[in-house]
């Protein structure tokens, strides 16, 4: 059984080492056009609550260099920028209609964000005032429509 633990153990010791090696894209692309915000106000709460994974402004932490954490991360930007990204609004945002309702509805920020950002975490009223400002925002400025068949 000890034979067994210590073959194990090199196996996942010599595993992480060789995860580490898997490329991950951890770019910010340029900024093309950012929603034209109602005011600051909105935009900070958006950038303190959304823009890692919503914009082309990511603040990459030292765990996002670190696999298999990396992987992760950069899979949850990705997949968020995918749907929604406040740095390309000249490009389709479809997904931009939901934002209110995960808001009200606890799904965003992510709970894993939120574990490694406290700071994000919104209180009621920062999130009753994130979403007053987003309805006035997207109003005022709405996304492009996707063409074609909606992405997965």
């Amino acid at each position: 059984m000890k034979r067994f633990l210590r073959i194990a153990g090199i196996v996942i010791i010599v595993l992480l080492v060789l995860i580490q090696f898997i490329p991950v894209n951890r770019t910010n692309p340029a900024v093309t056009q950012e929603v034209k915000w109602d005011s600051p106000e909105t935009r900070a709460l958006a950038q303190r609550a959304c823009f890692d994974c919503h914009s082309n402004e990511t603040v990459w932490p030292w765990y996002s260099y670190v696999a298999p954490v990396s992987l992760r991360v950069a899979e949850h930007v990705d997949d968020g920028r995918r749907h929604l990204n406040f740095s390309t609004w000249d490009q389709a945002n479809e997904e931009s209609e939901k934002i209110i309702e995960v808001i009200q509805n606890g799904e965003m920020p992510l709970w894993d964000y939120l574990l490694m950002h406290p700071d994000a975490k919104l209180s009621d009223a920062e999130k009753e005032a994130l979403i007053t400002g987003l309805q006035t925002t997207l109003a005022n400025d709405p996304p492009i429509e996707r063409q074609g068949p909606p992405r997965p």
